[in-house]
């Protein structure tokens, strides 16, 4: 039964082998991939949504308002307490039923501030009970209001100043986060490429160092090596064999990272190709400057959060002393019956100026004013050291990329030597000419030689799009970054 078993183990083994599906992906295909499916990318799309939805409820805001508002119906039957002409009270009894409507159109005022309305509106009562039983109408065809701070802070305005410049950091943030979603899977990549050229290596040495292994138990009887050297060639077998192990178990790790990442189903196979060495170019400082202050986020959060300050700043100021205007004009009219409220109109006219000066306040609205000044300096200062940091970083980052092109270059020809090197090591001990010490020296060169490129083109492209993310410019394109953003909002 055991055998049976071992036997039906080995052939479910190969099923699921060769029902895994195999599948070439590159790195632009796994960065397109990335930006379209990982959950990295659907949180920045989320977040560009937010705040379109937020902006589009400011553009509201600048826009007339029509409401209605009524109560229809209102009963009412009760007593009601009364005072007499010689100052006594009484109860009368209320009886009656009534209905009310109003249109409104509202406007924000862009230059002052204020609010503008014009308003229609109907009452009507209906006496149920008591000596007049009857109808009773009420009509406002037109009122005029105006409702206008005279001293405060204009918020229409500073919102048209930054609303603006808080959607188009928004836009700016989706497409920096879209970089850095390319930059995790170029690391996840690079991960798994990695791994399986480590494994690939040490599979190679397996089967290199069982060839010379068995060369080396004949070359050792004939005396032509040492019994110490046939050790060496023994441990390095035992070696390579450990390092296949590692690296089989590094590799499956490796893909179930991309997968997860890329939200790939798990019976797919992924073999990364190699991607080419880049062809950007040296990147200058200046014109990276200059497209990193044009466009990135930092440029625009920086203005917005100096415009958020000056507002606090003139809020404060603004509620030292509070005067309102309400002015409204109009007609009414009031008859036993609807037409009749439409005709004899009168003129309806309020205008009303309120005033709240403080007297004495210990320096309560003072402090407010002093703490918005001195939060505002605070904000420049810290802005300041923002784009110096940034600035510095940049510069950090242009001269890394720039040096690891010729990093990439030197790598690259350290690699060829390094294989040139392994292969004659091997033809030199198969002659009994080169110890195991050497040999083995020579293959580890080899390894770390080819890991060492690996790297070194993992770090070109990290640093370019990184680079990317920050100018939210393509340099190998020679343009701009560019989103559709209507098909991002939309979900398409």
């Amino acid at each position: 039964m055991t055998r049976y078993r071992i036997i039906f183990a080995l052939l479910a083994a190969i099923v699921a082998v060769s029902a895994r599906g195999e599948r070439y992906i590159s790195l632009d295909e796994v960065i397109a991939l990335a930006r379209q499916r990982s959950v990295d990318a659907e949180v920045a799309a989320n977040s560009l949504r937010s705040a379109y939805w937020e902006y589009r409820t400011y553009r509201a805001k600048l826009l007339p308002e029509v409401t209605f508002s009524g109560t229809i119906p209102s009963y009412n039957k009760r007593y009601n307490t009364w005072q007499n002409s010689d100052g006594s009270y009484t109860f009368l009894r209320d009886d009656n039923l009534r209905l009310q409507g109003s249109l409104n159109v509202e406007q924000r005022i862009w230059l002052t501030g204020g609010t503008l309305s014009l308003t229609s509106s109907l009452d009507f009562i209906r006496q149920l009970s008591g000596e007049t039983v009857g109808n009773l109408y009420m009509s406002v065809p037109v009122a005029l209001k105006l409702n206008q701070p005279l001293f405060a802070a204009n918020d229409i305005k500073w919102d048209r100043r930054i609303e603006p410049v808080r959607y188009r950091e928004a836009k700016a943030n989706y497409i920096m986060a879209t970089e850095e979603v390319a930059m995790t899977a170029i690391r996840y990549f690079f991960n798994l490429l990695t791994a399986r050229e480590t494994r690939d290596n040490a599979a190679q040495n397996v089967a290199n160092a069982e060839k010379m292994y068995d060369a080396a138990k004949v070359q050792r009887e004939m005396g032509r090596i040492s019994g110490n050297d046939l050790l060496q060639i023994e441990l390095n077998l035992i070696n390579s064999r450990s390092e296949l192990m590692e690296g089989e178990s590094n590799v499956k790790s490796a893909m179930f990272q991309l997968r997860s990442f890329l939200d790939l189903p798990e019976s797919e196979e992924l073999i990364p190709l190699q991607p080419d060495n880049g062809g950007a170019g040296k990147v200058d400082y200046d014109n990276a400057l200059r497209l990193a202050l044009d466009n990135n986020p930092l440029a625009l959060n920086i203005r917005r959060r100096q415009l958020e300050a000056d507002y606090e700043v003139a809020k404060a100021k603004g509620d030292m002393r509070q005067i309102n205007l309400f002015v409204q004009v109009g007609f009414t009219g009031t008859d036993n019956n609807l037409g009749g409220t439409y005709r004899d109109l009168r003129d309806n006219q309020i205008v009303e100026v309120g005033v709240s000066i403080p007297l004495l306040d210990w320096g309560k609205r003072k402090g407010k004013v002093e703490t918005a000044r001195s939060r505002q300096a605070l904000t420049e200062s810290t802005l300041r050291k923002e784009k110096s940091d940034f600035c510095q970083n940049l510069f950090v980052l242009v001269e890394r990329f720039n040096n690891q092109q010729s990093q990439l270059g030197m790598a690259i020809r350290a690699d060829e030597i390094a294989m040139r090197r392994y292969d004659s090591s091997v033809e030199t001990f198969m002659i009994g000419r080169l110890s195991a010490l050497d040999l083995n020296n020579s293959q580890e060169n080899k390894d770390a030689a080819r890991l060492k490129y690996l790297d070194e083109l993992y770090m070109y492209w990290y640093y370019y799009y990184q680079l990317r993310s920050l100018t939210l410019y393509d340099f190998e394109q020679g343009m701009p970054l560019d989103v559709d953003f209507r098909r991002v909002i939309a979900g398409l």
